[in-house]
């Protein structure tokens, strides 16, 4: 095809990503068959129909004007600084996308592209959280990245919007946002001003899909293999067994990562989704520092966070998970589940004693007994729970 013999290989690159319309098979395919994006694009369309390659991307592939076209809009918009384009094998591409299968052989980022380089966990959940999972996101988000991790996450409403703002608080730009659309379409529509913030402050946000795609129930699995892909470890706060949380869990552990899992109340529906990870073999957390230690090898020396984010006290705040024979720093009881200390009084309770003493039901009981533990007040063996 000799309207592309004058294309470099980054030109090549982005053409043949727009030929074969995103699909990592049919890139990869002719990839490796001509050993490079040019070669491929230089063969003529009988070529490609021996390798059983689309006939959609083989009419795309023979129409040269419309794909120079793409090529000369993509350099207008890159110029005027629209978003950035990172290539595989740039020195900005993240080698932890290189260990994965199929990796993009081009990123659109807006932001800082250094942060794709940063260490990396990812947050997920439901986009429909209850109260409680909203705020331990936050927190747990602002811990690990006072603890100088990048959290990425997906962008979507819910845990998604609660991880990124939780990184975001620390004030270091520490969180990477994973795009199921092109770069330059905002989904859900309301999240401009997370966006915004995201780049703003110092963040990234990254597509693998070309600018415009817009959000398809097939391109959300592609981004929640990048955001399993470009981390060290996935975190599930809280999801239904139907949520794409749960790929992206998957996908974690396919890629060798470990999958972690915050344990929420059994009746609780939104969260059988982590019930069921935790199940299958993630490993149960219940404060950030179980996920420091696994993923660094030891606890870190713990350095309390500063009080003047926006949400306040954060749940994890001044408690240190040192053995309890050298002592624990615990923090302050919250005057809304102090009730409960004095229900606990010096005895180890179980749950219906519980609500005989306090007259509240279960539901609620269970929720303030995990804050409790959270906090490092209250000890949970075998379904029986006493002060510490």
């Amino acid at each position: 095809m000799s309207e592309y013999h004058h294309l470099n290989e980054r030109q090549a690159v982005l053409a043949l990503w727009y030929v074969v319309n995103t699909s990592l098979t049919a890139y990869y395919k002719l990839y490796d068959a001509f050993g490079s994006a040019k070669s491929a694009l230089c063969q003529p369309v009988q070529v490609w129909q021996t390798l059983k390659v689309h006939s959609s991307h083989q009419k795309r592939h023979a129409d040269g004007p419309d794909v120079l076209a793409f090529l000369a809009k993509i350099d207008e918009q890159v110029g005027y600084g629209a978003y950035q384009l990172v290539f595989c094998g740039d020195d900005a591409y993240p080698d932890s996308l290189n260990a994965i299968y199929d990796p993009p052989p081009v990123l659109f980022c807006r932001g800082d592209v250094a942060r794709l380089k940063n260490k990396q966990l990812a947050i997920v959940g439901s986009r429909n959280p209850t109260d409680h999972a909203q705020k331990l996101t936050f927190d747990l988000a602002q811990y690990l990245a006072h603890h100088d991790y990048t959290i990425t996450s997906g962008l979507a409403g819910g845990i998604d919007k609660m991880a990124h703002l939780g990184a975001l608080s620390v004030g270091k730009g520490q969180t990477v946002g994973v795009l199921g659309t092109g770069i330059d379409v905002c989904y859900p529509k309301n999240h401009h001003a997370l966006y915004a913030q995201i780049i703003n402050d110092g963040g990234c946000l990254v597509s693998e899909l070309l600018p415009a795609t817009p959000a398809t129930k097939h391109t959300f699995p592609r981004r929640n293999r990048l955001v399993a892909g470009l981390s060290l470890a996935t975190i599930v706060t809280e999801a239904t067994i139907q949520s794409g949380s749960l790929i992206t869990a998957r996908l974690t552990a396919e890629q060798g990562k470990q999958v972690f899992a915050v344990p929420s109340r059994i009746d609780n529906i939104n969260a059988e989704g982590c019930h069921h990870l935790i199940r299958e073999g993630a490993t149960l957390i219940y404060h950030p520092n179980h996920v420091l230690e696994d993923i660094a090898g030891s606890v870190p020396e713990f350095t309390a966070l500063p009080k003047t984010f926006s949400r306040g006290v954060s749940a994890f705040d001044e408690l240190n998970l040192t053995d309890t024979a050298t002592g624990t720093t615990k923090t302050p009881i919250p005057e809304h589940l102090a009730f409960m200390m004095t229900a606990l009084g010096s005895e180890t309770c179980d749950l219906d004693k519980l609500i005989m003493r306090t007259n509240r039901p279960a539901g609620e009981l269970l929720a303030v007994l995990l804050e409790l533990e959270m906090l490092g007040h209250v000890a949970n063996v075998g379904g029986r729970f006493a002060v510490i």
